[in-house]
C-alpha cells in the first residue's frame, strides 16, 4: 500500500501511512500484547487501518488455534477481539476503508473456518461493533465530526456468552492522567488505595442491559 494517497491529502491533513514493515516493527515491541484476545489498542490516528488492520490479524490467529474445533467458541472470543480495538481519525473515507478492512479479514477466515455453517448474525454484531468503535473525529479536540464528543464503548465479556456494554467519554478518560501507562477505561474519578496512592474509576455515561453476542446489535 502506498504511504500516500495524494499530495493535497498530505499539504491538508499531513497524512502518511505507515508501511507494513514499520508496523510490525513497532508492534512487535508489545507483541505479547498483540496476542492477548481481549488486550485494549486506541489508534488515534489510525488513517485506514495499518495497525489496527495487523493488530486483529493477530489476534484472530491466536482465536483460531485455541477455538477452532468449536464453533460458537471462535465466534465468541472473534467478537471479543474486534470489540478490543479502537480508531479515530479525521476523515471518513479512511473510517469505511479501515472497517471495511477489519471486516474482511474476520469475514474471510470465517468462512474459510466454518463455510455454509457461518451466520450472519455474526456477521452483523461484528460490524455493529465496527460502526461503535471506528469513529470519525480529532483525537486531539477530543470531538466527533458532527461536533459531539468522542464516546468509547466498553465490551466486556461477563458471563459465558454474554457482553457487557458500557459508554465513557473520552476526554473524561483522560482527565487526571498522570501516565499513558493506563490502558482504555481505567481512569476517570480520583479515589485513594488503602495504600494512599491515588488511582482513579472510570464511571459510564450509559450502560446497556447483557446480551448474547449473538444480538449484541440489537442491543441499542
Amino acid at each position: 500500500m502506498s504511504q500516500v494517497k495524494s499530495k493535497q491529502r498530505v499539504l491538508d491533513h499531513g497524512e502518511v501511512f505507515t508501511n507494513e514493515r514499520e508496523v510490525n516493527a513497532m508492534l512487535n515491541l508489545v507483541k505479547h500484547e498483540t496476542e492477548r484476545i481481549d488486550s485494549r489498542f486506541l489508534e488515534p490516528a489510525c488513517g485506514s487501518g495499518n495497525f489496527l488492520v495487523e493488530i486483529l490479524s493477530r489476534k484472530l490467529k491466536i482465536v483460531e488455534q485455541r477455538y477452532k474445533k468449536s464453533q460458537s467458541d471462535f465466534e465468541k472470543y472473534s467478537i471479543l477481539a474486534i470489540s478490543s480495538i479502537y480508531g479515530v481519525d479525521l476523515l471518513e473515507d479512511n473510517i469505511l476503508e479501515c472497517k471495511d478492512r477489519l471486516y474482511e479479514i474476520f469475514n474471510t477466515q470465517y468462512t474459510k473456518l466454518y463455510k455454509k455453517k457461518t451466520k450472519d448474525n455474526v456477521r452483523e454484531a461484528f460490524r455493529f461493533i465496527l460502526d461503535k468503535n471506528m469513529l470519525i473525529g480529532d483525537a486531539l479536540t477530543l470531538l466527533q465530526k458532527n461536533g459531539n464528543p468522542i464516546v468509547f464503548s466498553e465490551w466486556s465479556n461477563v458471563k459465558g456468552s454474554m457482553f457487557k456494554r458500557r459508554e465513557y467519554i473520552f476526554e473524561h478518560l483522560l482527565n487526571d492522567n498522570k501516565t499513558t501507562e493506563l490502558s482504555l477505561f481505567e481512569i476517570k474519578e480520583r479515589e485513594q488505595s488503602d495504600m494512599g496512592d491515588d488511582i482513579f474509576i472510570p464511571k459510564p455515561i450509559k450502560e446497556y442491559r447483557l446480551s448474547h453476542y449473538l444480538r449484541m446489535q440489537e442491543n441499542v
